[in-house]
């Protein structure tokens, strides 16, 4: 079982139920696999670096699960077929789950000597 998670990009124009249906979609694909379903962290809408298919616009959102492989490869093609979806990119999460904690609080450093 690896983690993964999913940035995914709808365009401007799409109803807020159509969201909701994508992120059903992607999860249902993942718990029928034997996936777990950790979340789904909504970003809004926000303004693009450039013009992807004539908007300047898109929805963002970041999904989180476990799944195996082969689950990854079919959450992928449903997206990459979907109206609606702008684009998806899937990556690895970090096995600590976040960022990576110090061993120790840094030395203070005197000044002057």
């Amino acid at each position: 079982m690896n983690k993964y998670e999913i940035m995914l990009m709808i365009e401007p124009d799409v109803a807020e139920e159509r969201h909701q249906e994508i992120i059903e979609r992607v999860k249902s694909t993942v718990t029928q696999a034997g996936g777990s379903w950790d979340g789904v962290d909504p970003w809004g809408k926000r303004k693009l670096a450039y013009e992807i298919d004539h908007h300047a616009e898109a929805w963002y959102f970041v999904l989180t699960f476990d799944a195996p492989a082969e689950a990854l490869a079919e959450v992928t093609r449903v997206l990459a077929i979907t109206d609606g979806v702008m684009r998806h990119m899937a990556v690895n999460r970090p096995r600590g789950g976040g960022r990576r904690q110090p061993d120790s609080a840094p030395e203070p450093v005197e000044a002057g000597a």
